[in-house]
């Protein structure tokens, strides 16, 4: 297949080929279960885990004895939330996050609020960043957690992590952030942070794998448990380790540890030269902050064509987006670019543009050209 060039790397990123070289021996070779105790099958396979844990733990800052495997950060974020909701079970419970989280951790207070919660939903403004002053006046006495991610998935846009835990540690709340588009991008940390997702596939990791930080020796609960059988990692997530994705996350993990600073540099000037060319087409306009965002990702909205009509066009020689991959089939408006204050037809008329690792300067140049050459005609 003749595929278009890749500018949708928020979405998925591929499998780096020191990955997959890394990976191979686990689903042959070194084929045992990391839960078997009795012979080097299962010695070597949890010896492959243990190394991988610890070089996840090394990216984020935190104990290897704090990074708990789950299969993706759908589930992690799932288990953060409902695990601290079970915990807190038959008091007053209320919680705080954002209008632009992801629609996994959205859907999910979704659910707590059916079964009681309180849930406090705070307010961007039109560069998508929260106040400040407006979150620390949504904690009650109540509060038992704050939700914000690291990084928008759809705008790129940073929250202010050291400035919230600040305000949270002041609370004696947790503090749960979805670092899922951070890690591996730019520094994270977990200082005052006492959950995080993670997600291999969003940095040239496998799919299907993923991770929760949990602080250790906290006097704050730790989540309970959403799958039983067996006692799997500490506990806290039951079921066989999938020894070849952890093996793959660890060796994403340890070469974005590597390579993430002059990475970050080289995409910032690629992805700089891309927005500026097309912030020239008239009518064209930035979502989200210009400052307080990844260096990889830019969204942009044109103003005077239909956004299905724009994303088809586009998509023939370009893969992009128009916003989370998870709703990417939905017509309708994003919901981050909609609590940003977008009106629904230039938020459909948006497309996340976001590159990596593959991302070359003659990229750039095809995709400007051949996007200047869609809005023309769709403006005709």
């Amino acid at each position: 297949m003749n595929y278009p060039i890749y500018l949708d790397y928020n979405a998925t990123t591929p499998c780096a080929p020191e990955v997959i070289e890394e990976m191979l021996p686990y689903f042959g070779t070194h084929f045992g279960n990391a839960a078997s105790k009795s012979h080097p099958y299962g010695w070597i396979a949890e010896n492959a885990v243990e190394e991988a844990r610890e070089k996840i733990a090394s990216l984020i800052g935190a104990k290897s004895k704090e990074i708990i495997f789950t299969s993706g950060a759908t589930e992690a974020i799932n288990f953060g939330i409902k695990g601290i909701f079970e915990s807190y079970l038959g008091e007053k419970q209320h919680y705080i996050t954002c209008e632009t989280e992801h629609k996994a951790v959205l859907d999910t207070f979704l659910e707590i609020e059916k079964r009681g919660a309180e849930v406090t939903y705070l307010k961007v403004n039109r560069e998508g960043q929260i106040s400040l002053k407006e979150l620390k006046n949504s904690i009650l006495p109540h509060t038992k957690m704050i939700c914000l991610m690291w990084a928008n998935n759809e705008t790129g846009v940073i929250h202010p992590i050291k400035k919230i835990v600040e305000i949270v540690e002041a609370s004696n709340t947790i503090f749960f952030t979805d670092a899922v588009q951070a890690a591996g991008k730019i520094p994270v940390f977990t200082k005052g942070i006492h959950l995080m997702a993670l997600s291999a596939h969003k940095f040239y990791g496998p799919k299907g794998v993923g991770a929760l930080y949990v602080r250790h020796n906290h006097e704050l609960p730790k989540p309970f448990a959403q799958i039983h059988g067996g006692g799997h990692e500490k506990g806290m997530r039951s079921g066989t380790l999938n020894v070849p994705g952890i093996v793959g996350f660890g060796k994403a993990a340890g070469l974005q540890n590597q390579e993430m600073e002059e990475e970050g540099k080289r995409l910032k000037e690629l992805r700089d030269l891309l927005e500026n060319q097309l912030l020239d087409i008239p009518d064209t306009f930035l979502n989200g902050s210009q400052d307080f965002r990844l260096p990889h990702v830019c969204n942009i909205a044109f103003a005077g064509v239909e956004g299905e009509e724009l994303l088809k066009k586009v998509n023939q020689k370009v893969a992009v987006s128009s916003g989370s991959a998870c709703t990417s089939i939905s017509p309708k408006p994003s919901h981050v670019l909609a609590a940003m204050g977008l009106n629904p037809d230039l938020g459909r008329a948006s497309i996340r543009f976001s590159l990596g690792r593959n991302t070359t300067e003659d990229d750039i140049e095809n995709t400007v050209n051949w996007v200047k050459e869609v809005v023309t005609k769709l403006r005709e």
